[in-house]
């Protein structure tokens, strides 16, 4: 940028300049005295500084007018406005264009301002702010990372990618996860069927398991046969006479089951990061490649947990929690170009909850019932009031399961290391005279701080203190 001299322009323009600009925009004066070579100039962002010459210039120029721009108020006075952080040079020629001054402009955000909002948006935070190489730098201690976060995006307002964050979060920090799964199954399975075979000289008729002709004539020959589904009771009945002969077989299936899953993971981890849990294990499964080249990948089943833990202001803990419960089920399982494929059975559950120390939720409770019931009958005879049920077979099937995941949180700082434990320390290998004398495969704890602590019944978990 190239301003020449014009004494009555420049006078003008300067007087209009001056009415516009706040009083508090002039926060320094840089006087270049006896012609010197260079100089340095700090700017803040937004604001304006006033360099005055002893002597008369004729040519001013701004090496990046993007950073900083200039404007003369009178032949030895210019004005210089911080746009940008950053740095630039700001050149003063004579008449004769022989160089008065280069000063090195440097831009910096307004760190004045920004302690004043920081004041008041965050009052009772120990926060001490700094710039350093055309940024801010934020140290101190803060009470949580909500306050953090809140000052770093009031910093990104002044200095844009130019903040450091030195401040550290004070108070209790780690979050222990006590997680309860509880899932519940049930089947109930009911199966009644009746067949029914008769024969004559010429015709034999049969139902249900006697459809089949071998079966027919095995029951009516007595040499018995075998149902193709199994019954847990048979009943069976022959009678005839003469060319006549008939057999009546009632079975029956009643089942019940149950199975009961539980895990209780406890997990601590720092606000912010992660933590995960697996209480199970991996399954093979065979990966054909595009080469054809069968490899082996593992796919993680059971009881899985991965939880994000931060804490807030007012010791509000905020979780972002993925649950899952999986298992092998062979009844979908599938085979592959000869290779078995499992199949498996998950129930997973993700959510972001927010409470306090010690509180509890219930995040799900998925509750899956199936049920299933067939009948299978002789037309039109399995239609007849009371002997109809002789013509008839009925299946009746119910599956239930009901999972169910609570949470608790606590704040937990670290314990001593004396007052922890670990299961080993409860039993040593027994010498002979106990082993063979008095028959303790295991001897007792000995002495020391390990010995104590064993002998307390902990209903807590070890490891942490909890406030």
């Amino acid at each position: 940028m190239q301003i020449r001299k014009f004494l009555a322009a420049a006078a003008m323009i300067g007087g209009a300049l001056l009415v516009q600009v706040p009083v508090q925009a002039q926060a320094e004066v840089l006087r270049i005295l006896n012609a010197q070579a260079s100089s340095s100039l700090n700017v803040p962002m937004n604001r304006a500084v006033v360099v005055e010459s002893d002597t008369p210039f004729a040519e001013l120029s701004i090496a990046n007018p993007g950073i900083a721009d200039i404007s003369t108020l009178s032949d030895r006075s210019i004005y210089v406005l911080g746009k940008t952080p950053g740095r630039t040079t700001l050149t003063i020629l004579d008449s004769e264009g022989r160089l008065i001054s280069n000063v090195e402009v440097r831009v910096t955000p307004d760190v004045t301002e920004f302690r004043e909002r920081l004041r008041q948006i965050l009052p009772n935070e120990q926060i001490e702010v700094r710039t350093a190489n055309d940024g801010i730098v934020l140290s101190g201690l803060v009470s949580s990372i909500t306050k953090m976060d809140a000052a770093l995006q009031l910093a990104q307002r002044y200095a844009p990618e130019r903040v450091s964050n030195l401040m550290s979060v004070g108070g209790t920090q780690q979050v222990m996860l006590k997680v309860r799964f509880s899932e519940m199954q049930r089947d109930v399975g009911k199966n009644l069927g009746v067949s029914m075979v008769a024969a004559g000289s010429r015709a034999t008729v049969g139902t249900g398991v006697f459809s089949d002709g071998a079966a027919a004539s095995a029951a009516l020959s007595g040499e018995g046969f075998t149902s193709n589904t199994p019954r847990q009771g048979a009943l069976g009945a022959r009678f005839g006479g003469g060319g006549f002969a008939a057999q009546v077989l009632l079975e029956a299936l009643e089942t019940q089951g149950m199975a009961r899953t539980l895990a209780e993971p406890n997990l601590t981890a720092l606000s912010g990061q992660q933590a995960s849990f697996l209480a199970g294990g991996e399954f093979p499964i065979p990966v054909r490649d595009e080469d054809g080249r069968v490899s082996i990948d593992y796919k993680p089943f059971g009881v899985e947990l991965e939880f994000t833990p931060r804490v807030l202001d007012n010791n509000v803990i905020n979780l972002e929690l993925q649950a899952a419960v999986s298992s092998i089920d062979d009844a979908a399982s599938v085979t592959q170009a000869g290779v078995p494929v499992q199949a498996f059975r998950r129930r997973e559950t993700q959510t972001t909850v927010e409470m306090r120390d010690g509180e509890s939720f219930a995040i799900a409770g998925l509750l899956e019932d199936d049920f299933r019931a067939s009948s299978e009958q002789v037309p039109w005879l399995g239609d007849i009031p009371i002997l109809g049920a002789l013509f008839r077979s009925s299946r009746y099937q119910r599956e239930q399961t009901e999972l169910v995941i609570i949470i608790t949180a606590h704040l937990v700082t670290p314990t001593r290391g004396e007052a922890l434990m670990l299961p080993t320390d409860r039993v040593r290998p027994p010498s002979e005279a106990d082993l063979f004398l008095r028959g303790n495969v295991a001897a007792s704890v000995g002495g020391g701080a390990a010995s104590e602590v064993a002998r307390q019944d902990f209903a807590s978990p070890y490891g942490y203190v909890m406030d």
